[in-house]
């Protein structure tokens, strides 16, 4: 727990504040149980607990877009069964709140409502045969096969994103990771009023806006590896609809959310989802974050290792994926074929340098296949259910500015280029 979690720099204000009392502090606050989300009772060995849980809150998943289909079904999906079952044991349970994603809704436009109706058709075929052993199956026999023919376990780890995609789409999503995040959120459900629950959908989640510092992050997220690349000049074009609106929440924004949804909520016998994002109340276009990362990089140019300067430009914006493929057939393609012919010549001379090229490019094009649904991405998220969240919240604590989660009060120019891109900078690109 300290390694990966009070270790951290997020922790460093708590740390100052409490100064020698930080460690008992702690161990006041918080108790760490070993678990398993893919297991019976979660893998936890201490049965006691169930009659101390009052609050369940889980965020356990796999947020890559094309993780393993076996690792993403046993933690996004059968992980909320095994969580719901454990639920059910807790005597004291006062509410049970799942992290989902916005983008359950799949690749639907328009305005996007706080509800399940993206998951209507799924719930009625699932009524015809049974979702868990379908799949389980599939899997099953998937991976005896791959075991069989001996292959290396990269092979097997490949063959399975690749099944997680081809079943996502199966269903009519666009990727394994909100596909499985949309069969865990169907389970939940199907709780009815039997457990109190409440469901949070982030939408793209960024750097903190303000607590416990500005620009804290961990990891790149979806447009951080795209800010990354271009910020290195690594990125010439980009597949994105410069007029469509991107979605993106601070991550402090949406804890606060949570918080506040854990107290308006608690002992309430109905069920209820909330979008927490901007895209309705605060709208951002992507032409408008390139700018402002424009003109950041063009004022804080990034410092290669050999101590170059990297000349940010503005980069060719695809608003369809097939002026996109012209592009890179032209520009890479092209290119790279003629290189193979001239290996062939050269009895292979250039073998190296071929495939070197042809793994990154087929990198690129599998990236771009995976991050289309968000780039060009036509739905805005409703948000009704989260305004009235903190409205109840406003009225109902006296402390209810100190976990404020309104989108309407960020200044994207500000927010970008004084705390999001530095952040980012600082605790991810200089330490990779």
């Amino acid at each position: 727990m300290n390694n990966e979690i009070i270790g951290k720099e997020l922790f460093r204000v708590l740390k100052e504040k409490r100064g020698a009392d930080f460690d008992s502090f702690i161990s006041e606050k918080v108790v760490a149980l070993p678990g398993d989300v893919t297991s019976e009772n979660l893998g936890v060995k201490d049965l006691k607990v169930y009659n101390e849980i009052q609050i369940i809150f889980n965020c356990a998943a796999t947020t890559n877009f094309d993780e393993r289909y076996d690792i993403a079904l046993d933690v996004n999906t059968f992980g909320v069964l095994y969580a719901i079952d454990f639920a059910k044991k807790c005597s004291k349970l006062e509410m049970f709140l799942h992290v989902s994603t916005a983008y359950v809704c799949g690749e639907r436009g328009g305005l996007l409502l706080e509800d399940s109706s993206s998951m209507d058709e799924m719930i009625k075929q699932m009524t015809k045969f049974d979702f868990e052993a379908v799949e389980k199956k599939l899997v099953k026999e998937k991976l005896n096969e791959l075991k069989a023919q001996g292959v290396s376990q990269e092979v097997i780890t490949n063959t399975m994103k690749d099944f997680g995609i081809e079943r996502a789409k199966v269903y009519g999503w666009p990727n394994t990771y909100v596909f499985t995040k949309a069969m865990g959120e169907i389970y939940i459900g199907r709780l009815k009023h039997s457990l109190p629950h409440v469901i949070v959908r982030p939408t793209v989640v960024t750097s903190t806006y303000k607590e416990p510092f500005p620009g804290w992050i961990q990891g790149f997220r979806t447009i951080d590896s795209v800010i990354a690349s271009y910020y290195k000049g690594k990125l010439p074009c980009l597949l994105v609809d410069p007029m469509l609106v991107f979605d993106m929440i601070p991550v402090d924004m949406l804890v606060n959310s949570i918080i506040v949804a854990m107290a308006v909520n608690a002992n309430k016998s109905s069920s209820i989802i909330y979008h927490v994002g901007t895209s309705l109340r605060n709208p951002i276009k992507f032409c408008d974050i390139h700018d402002i990362v424009f003109k950041y990089c063009t004022e804080n140019p990034w410092i290669n290792k050999d101590g170059t300067i990297v000349k940010a430009g503005k980069f060719t914006m695809f608003k369809t994926m097939a002026s996109f493929h012209m592009y890179m057939q032209i520009r890479y393609m092209l290119p790279l074929q003629g290189l193979r012919l001239v290996n062939i010549a050269f009895g292979q001379y250039f073998q190296d340098l071929y495939v070197n090229y042809d793994r990154k490019l087929r990198l690129v094009m599998r990236l771009v296949e995976l991050y289309k649904p968000y780039m060009l991405f036509k739905g805005i998220f409703d948000d009704t259910n989260s305004e009235e969240l903190q409205r109840i919240a406003i009225e109902t604590y006296t402390d209810a500015e100190m976990f404020k989660f309104d989108p309407k009060c960020i200044n994207w120019e500000d927010y970008i280029s004084n705390t999001h891109v530095p952040g980012l900078r600082k605790h991810v690109m200089l330490k990779k």
